[in-house]
């Protein structure tokens, strides 16, 4: 298929909505782990939790076109393996011609608006298992926030469950991002300790009928033997998310070169850090992150 401009995406949009199916269609696919056994994603669920802010910039995300000429640069890349988006980003990506040969996992949900009095309330805004199954994509990105003070945590991880069997009965991936959660001065704050994670990831590993299909996709903290300490309480694949634009880039590729030698770990998924890296050179910011792999 041929890539489209961004100008025609938006003409393709308005008058044949249809091309987006056909594009999917038409998409060549790749299996999810090449030779390497290794996984480089890069992430772009940002703009639709309206998280627009990188750097010191709070609206750099908010720039659709630029965030897209970002992700064909980073996608573009050797050893970059896929992306992880909502329905709009990743349509895009489609008629743009830049999804061939790569994983496409798609958001599931994010219901907890940064900020929200619904903070907490993760429910299914998102891709659908059958959404996926239907447009070809490879997995399911799910985030589990779970607050043990707030009842309501319980239908968080009952639509959780539900959505682990939904992929899974389509044989597609669940990547689950599992926290302790709480309420501090009105935000809700991720408990990132060994002992919190280490909880968080036996839940999140328990949940619906069947493990075979779930990935978990956990944070670095600082310290390389809490992430050690905390993998321990799992034997299912796990991957790495990026987190803010780090003041010290060259810091955050030490501990996620440490975190990779881990058994478990199969890759990275990173988003700002590398589309709105400091020095604004993407291809840069990618091929390092790449070669740590």
């Amino acid at each position: 298929m041929s890539a489209l401009s961004i100008a025609e995406v938006i003409e393709a949009r308005a008058r044949r909505p249809e091309s987006i199916a056909e594009a999917a269609a038409l998409r060549t696919r790749r299996p999810l782990l090449g030779e390497s056994g290794r996984m480089m994603i890069v992430a772009a669920d940002h703009p639709a939790r309206g998280a627009l802010s990188a750097g010191r910039n709070p609206l750099a995300m908010a720039n659709r076109a630029e965030l897209l000429d970002r992700l064909r640069t980073a996608l573009a890349r050797p050893g970059v393996d896929g992306v992880l988006g909502t329905a709009d980003v990743l349509e895009d990506l489609l008629l743009l011609g830049a999804l061939e040969n790569k994983v496409v996992i798609g958001s599931m949900n994010r219901g907890g608006l940064a900020g929200a009095s619904f903070e907490l309330d993760d429910r299914f805004t998102g891709h659908r298992a059958e959404d996926l199954h239907r447009m070809r994509f490879d997995a399911g990105k799910l985030l589990l926030r779970l607050d043990l003070d707030d009842p309501g945590s319980l239908n968080t991880m009952q639509g959780a469950a539900g959505a682990i069997n939904e992929l899974a009965e389509r044989g597609l991936i669940a990547m689950v991002e599992p926290f302790l959660s709480r309420r501090v001065e009105g935000g809700v704050r991720n408990d990132l300790s060994a002992a919190a994670v280490a909880r968080a990831i036996t839940i999140a590993s328990g949940l619906g009928g069947t493990s075979a299909y779930t990935w978990l996709k956990v944070p670095v903290v600082d310290e390389i033997d809490e992430i050690g300490r905390a993998l321990e309480a799992t034997t299912l694949p796990t991957v790495l998310l990026g987190g803010e634009v780090p003041d010290d880039p060259g810091a955050a590729q030490r501990r996620w070169r440490e975190a990779l030698t881990l058994p478990h770990v199969r890759g990275l998924v990173v988003g700002r850090s590398l589309l709105y890296p400091h020095d604004d050179d993407v291809a840069g910011a990618v091929d390092a992150a790449v070669a740590l792999l």
